[in-house]
């Protein structure tokens, strides 16, 4: 609303044609472009400097010509001069007609100059080209035809072609100088267009990365929530110390997932903050990892050679925590009671390769609820890292994951 309301205050300073061109959509009225102030000032400028010139040379006629044609000249450069109120309508047929009235009446002269100006400024070349020479075509014959004795045939015909010369070189400069603008003006639209939609992609992008975080903090909580509470729904007989501690997981759990998203949404709210502010696992926390999961009743090898986990750069560091996060998660939820191995080789300069492997389960595995596209998010993050992953069952029957991700020496 802003964008378009701005421009209005000073519409009166500009050219009608400009007026109409920016406005779009359904306040644009249709027809002929309403005259602005400026407008109507350079009329009135134009329809009096026509009447001056059409008075000066009629008062050359009365001198030199009877009154009868002293007469007709003046009613025919006053219907010239009020002929011009027509030009922004009618350009070319106004500047041909004055054309030929100018043969015979001087008193029209001034008119066609400023027809001629309307017609270089809202015409292409070529037609200004032949109406021009149109132009200076009918000056020269009135030398001939309505002769003026203080000036020679010479000075005559120069003097009228200079003059048409003129006036439509200044029409043709405003032109291409309203050219430019209009192009300047589409050019900052289409800029404006640009940065909107880099705006929106920006958006999305940030969007889709939020909600692949969220995804990826998220999915292991919730993933321990519904496993501890489908085994309390199917073993309801259960001893008092394993229910107990089936509860504690799942409070744990439940508290850790409204960390987690509290920690998200804070993001959200404020913007401004620095990276350091969000919940940005590393390679040093992998253990953690393991032992969380470990205490959940799930059985896990981590099998790692990586002495210093500090030395792997964050963003490295931050994508394996992911990928092992959703590959125990998966185990978790496909395979429960399986072993499942995380293997971490790697040093700087060859990269950093992971590989989770699990067997396939003992027996029939209930169906737990979930989305199936954390493999589908991890792929694209290892791609964006600049590694790769590749995912999918095992010839023992299982799962294994591997991934391999770059180390800068």
């Amino acid at each position: 609303m802003t964008r378009t309301a701005r421009p209005e205050r000073h519409t009166w300073l500009l050219p009608s044609h400009l007026v109409e061109a920016a406005r779009t959509g359904p306040d644009r009225p249709e027809g002929r472009p309403r005259r602005t102030v400026r407008d109507w000032v350079v009329d009135t400028v134009l329809f009096l400097l026509a009447a001056f010139v059409g008075l000066v040379a009629a008062e050359t006629s009365a001198k030199y010509n009877g009154e009868a044609v002293a007469l007709v000249d003046q009613i025919l450069g006053g219907l010239a001069v009020c002929a011009l109120w027509l030009r922004r309508r009618w350009p070319t047929g106004l500047a041909v007609v004055l054309s030929v009235v100018s043969v015979v009446a001087p008193t029209a002269g001034g008119a066609l100059l400023a027809a001629l100006f309307s017609v270089a400024v809202r015409r292409p070349f070529r037609e200004v080209a032949w109406i021009g020479l149109l132009a200076i075509a009918a000056s020269t014959v009135q030398v001939f035809v309505r002769p003026d004795p203080d000036t020679g045939v010479p000075l005559g015909i120069s003097l009228g072609a200079v003059l048409i010369l003129l006036v439509t070189a200044w029409g043709m400069l405003v032109r291409s100088r309203r050219q430019l603008v209009e192009a300047l003006r589409d050019r900052a639209l289409r800029a404006e267009a640009e940065a909107e939609l880099r705006a929106q992609q920006a958006q999305r992008l940030a969007r889709e990365a939020i909600a692949r975080e969220m995804h990826d903090v998220l999915a292991h909580r919730l993933t321990l929530l519904s496993v501890h509470a489908g085994a309390l729904e199917f073993r309801p007989d259960a001893p008092p110390e394993q229910i107990a501690r089936a509860a504690g997981v799942i409070r744990d759990s439940a508290h850790e997932a409204l960390q987690d998203l509290r920690e998200i949404i804070g993001v959200l709210r404020s913007p401004g903050e620095g990276a350091e502010d969000r919940p940005q696992p590393t390679l040093a926390t992998l253990d953690s990892l393991v032992a969380e999961v470990r205490e959940a009743g799930m059985k896990v090898v981590l099998d790692s050679t990586v002495t210093d986990p500090d030395s792997v750069p964050a963003s490295t560091g931050r994508t394996v925590y992911r990928i092992a996060q959703e590959a125990l998660t998966n185990a978790r939820k496909h395979a429960p009671g399986a072993e499942v191995t995380v293997t971490l080789r790697g040093r700087p300069g060859d990269g950093l390769t992971v590989d989770v492997r699990n067997p396939a389960p003992a027996g029939p595995v209930p169906p737990v609820p979930g989305s199936g596209q954390g493999l589908i998010g991890l792929t694209e993050r290892a791609t964006l890292a600049g590694g790769r992953m590749e995912h999918g069952p095992a010839p023992d029957g299982g799962f294994a994951l591997h991934a391999w991700l770059p180390w800068p020496a």
